[in-house]
């Protein structure tokens, strides 16, 4: 079994918290910036009442005056201003709504932004998967969740098969394509949700929830069968783990990493 790193478990605490941090702060920032609209067009409502107090006010004084001329002359100036002040509160209005379109849009461009900084902070660059820190978290959540719903979980623990040969007799430009073109491999053969992390310098771990170990045994015989087209004798050796109750993600790795080694004893 691999020893874990403790400086890499502390980076995954540390990125973990960070990215569950950045998405409160930005919900604080559009609930704030919520409130403040929303106390915009309520001053604008009191506005618009107060506007219209005035209307029936000054009806009310030309009732009164019976249709005076002097009387109605004495009111319209008042009519007129709470004319105006009815059409600056729409004004208001409408500038307001505008305002509030602008800064969700801005707000969600700036969610937005942020998630795709920490995906690309979360992806090996060589083989796209995810880099162990933040990959072995995501892990750990999909085996809570196999607990929690009592959902099957296979576990693979995955062995790039003579990268130091590669990189000692073509050199480390060769490995890092082999590395790559198994990364690929990996993707294309395996579901879009199911977590491809990269574990050590020529070791994988893959999560794959709802599967049962002979199918994905199958995938991986099919990811093993399209490298070695390409690189015969550089291929992959993988083992797997289902997960039982009570496994921790410790122990399920160990058991495939286990049955990793347990089929390179019995091979050919």
């Amino acid at each position: 079994m691999r020893s874990e790193d403790g400086k890499a478990e502390s980076a995954t605490d540390l990125l973990s918290d960070e990215r569950e941090q950045t998405r409160s702060d930005l919900d604080v920032t559009v609930s704030d910036q919520d409130q403040a609209l929303a106390d915009r067009d309520q001053t604008s409502s009191d506005s618009d009442q107060q506007s219209s107090d005035e209307d029936q006010s000054t009806a009310d004084q030309s009732l009164a005056a019976g249709g005076d001329a002097d009387a109605y002359e004495r009111t319209r100036s008042a009519r007129e201003h709470a004319s105006e002040d009815r059409d600056a509160t729409s004004a208001l209005r409408e500038i307001s709504a505008e305002l509030r379109s602008r800064e969700r849009a801005q707000a969600l461009r700036i969610r937005t932004e942020a998630a795709e900084k920490l995906e690309l902070a979360a992806k090996d660059a060589l083989t796209g998967g995810r880099i162990r820190s933040i990959g072995l978290v995501e892990v750990t959540r999909e085996l809570e969740r196999a607990h929690r719903t009592e959902g099957r979980l296979v576990l693979a623990f995955v062995d790039v098969d003579g990268l130091k040969e590669v990189n000692d007799s073509r050199g480390h430009k060769a490995g890092d394509e082999l590395l790559r073109f198994v990364g690929l491999t990996l993707r294309a053969h395996l579901r879009p949700y199911d977590l491809i992390v990269r574990y050590g310098g020529d070791e994988f771990v893959c999560a794959m929830p709802h599967l049962s170990v002979p199918q994905a045994s199958l995938r991986f015989e099919e990811i093993a069968a399209a490298l070695r087209v390409v690189e015969p004798k550089h291929s992959i050796s993988f083992g797997l783990a289902q997960v039982g109750p009570g496994d921790d993600l410790e122990e399920l790795i160990a058991r495939a990493d286990a049955n990793l080694l347990d089929t390179r004893t019995s091979g050919p």
